[in-house]
């Protein structure tokens, strides 16, 4: 084991984690574009592909997320697997949740052994974290899996791609059908750099309403009877917090975006989908309501406020990578200021002008933060698999203005502590941590504390933070994990931020 920058321990032989800029100093290379040498052929089943393709054990299949927990194509090819008793499968999905259990019997008799992804929760991530899966998980961020597809290093032998519509060339998209599922934008590195790439659809028209993914890329496209259910794609988080802590929060944020001169025209913002960062837009939408302010874009996985916000006129555009609700599928579909954005596009350190490093705002969440800033989103106290990073590391480094929010204490744990379980992204990314106690800057950011010098707002240090959580929950026990790596968390570039072990 090594050290790497931030005193985390990791296996030899990978890269250590430098700085959360030093992939500027490396050089950059994509391996070429893979397009088919014939058409776009058809196929009645997924088993017909197995056949067709001779997908063996050993081999490399991906899989993307926009069905989220509605998600029904990886079930389905796992099963094909499981038939097969294929071994030493590695899997490449860019999110695995709850609706994906089937997997852990997968990993349990070693068809599955090795997996990469950007989040994982549910059975699968407990079984993982309870050393079911035999070689390592990966953790990426959204950003650092397109690059590392986009060069080779995770090489994809056969991309399935979930389309609620296509035509019978291979042209497809996800807003037509019955089942649709929003902005294809997490696919593209797939559809790109796989070796065969395979549209999985239930919806075969004549002509689609519009063609997000090209038929050129294309080699087979497959019919079945249900791709995926829509009403997955809300992850139960989508409606805006009643708790007044959280509402405490959601203000105090708006009106330190406020205070620091961000709320102005022309801004760009993103946030997530969980209940206090729908408040944070709610607030927000007021603030840019009663100043006249129209901001430029909101980015990100988009959700109704965020859509209310464009209808208002508050936004010119939205930049859509994947939809969180089904208010941002149609609205994707029917206006034209909603745009698909891809994950290259989206947050590949190594995109020009990638539209997280466009950010002027970025409010996150987290489980647990330590002295430094650095945060963990991957698990929890107690080191059990609840996420990753997804976006987190990208957005955080690349925007102008990166804030937590989080209550000080969640289930009398501290959520502020002197050492944290996994860091998912590095302090250095980290500029502000609101919580209902107080606020905290991070001491780097110098010209912050400037401006809020006369603020009315209460600004603490990181340690008086974590004190008053200590005078309210006491001093948290450490955690004792198992010495088995059974994952690392990558940064962006590919580095490795930490280890994630066996509980």
């Amino acid at each position: 084991m090594i050290k790497n920058s931030i005193g985390k321990m990791i296996p030899d032989g990978y890269n250590p984690f430098i700085s959360d800029d030093h992939f500027k100093t490396k050089s950059y290379q994509p391996i070429n574009k893979v397009i088919p040498k014939s058409t776009c052929k058809r196929l009645d089943s997924i088993s017909l592909l197995f056949d067709e393709l001779n997908i063996k054990s050993g081999m490399t299949l991906s899989f993307h997320h926009h069905y989220r927990n509605g998600d029904l194509l990886l079930n389905m090819v796992l099963e094909e697997i499981k038939n097969r008793d294929l071994k030493n499968m590695t899997l490449a999905p860019s999110s695995i949740f709850p609706i994906h259990e089937p997997l852990v019997d997968l990993m349990k008799n070693q068809n599955v052994t090795s997996i990469y992804t950007n989040y994982v929760n549910g059975k699968v991530a407990d079984a993982i974290s309870h050393g079911y899966l035999k070689d390592l998980l990966i953790m990426d961020t959204h950003g650092g899996r397109a690059r590392a597809i986009e060069t080779g290093e995770i090489a994809i032998d056969v991309a399935f791609i979930a389309a609620s519509a296509a035509d019978i060339k291979g042209n497809a998209n996800g807003i037509d059908g019955k089942n649709p599922c929003g902005p294809l934008g997490y696919i593209y590195p797939d559809l790109y750099y796989a070796k065969h790439k395979v549209v999985v659809t239930d919806t075969i028209l004549d002509q689609l309403s519009q063609n997000d993914i090209d038929q050129k890329y294309i080699d087979y496209l497959i019919k079945i009877d249900q791709i995926g259910l829509s009403s997955g794609i809300e992850s139960g988080t989508t409606s805006m917090t009643k708790d007044p802590v959280q509402l405490k929060i959601a203000r105090d944020t708006v009106k330190l975006i406020n205070a620091l001169g961000y709320i102005k025209n022309q801004m760009s913002f993103q946030t997530g989908a969980g209940t206090t960062s729908i408040a944070v837009a709610a607030y927000l939408k007021n603030e840019m309501t009663k100043h006249h302010i129209k901001g430029s874009f909101a980015s990100g996985g988009i959700t109704s406020s965020l859509v209310d916000m464009l209808n208002c006129k508050l936004f010119d555009k939205l930049y859509d990578v994947q939809s969180f609700d089904l208010t941002a599928v149609n609205s994707y579909k029917i206006n034209k200021n909603h745009i698909l954005m891809d994950a290259r596009q989206y947050a590949n350190p190594y995109y020009k002008d990638a539209v997280v490093n466009n950010l002027d705002v970025v409010v996150l969440g987290a489980t647990e933060i330590d002295l430094d800033f650095n945060v963990n989103v991957t698990t929890t106290s107690t080191h059990q698999l609840i996420g990753g990073s997804g976006g987190h590391s990208d957005t955080a480094y690349g925007s102008k203005l990166t804030i937590i929010t989080t209550n000080l204490v969640k289930s009398r744990i501290p959520s502020i502590r002197k050492e944290i379980q996994v860091i998912s992204t590095p302090g250095d990314s980290i500029d502000v941590i609101v919580t209902e106690r107080g606020i905290a800057i991070n001491p780097k950011r110098v010209d912050l504390l400037s401006k809020l010098k006369n603020s009315s707002l209460k600004i603490l240090t990181i340690d008086e933070l974590y004190q008053k959580a200590i005078e309210i929950a006491g001093e948290p026990n450490t955690f004792k994990h198992k010495d088995r790596v059974i994952g690392l968390v990558r940064y962006r570039d590919g580095s490795i931020l930490d280890s994630i072990y066996e509980v």
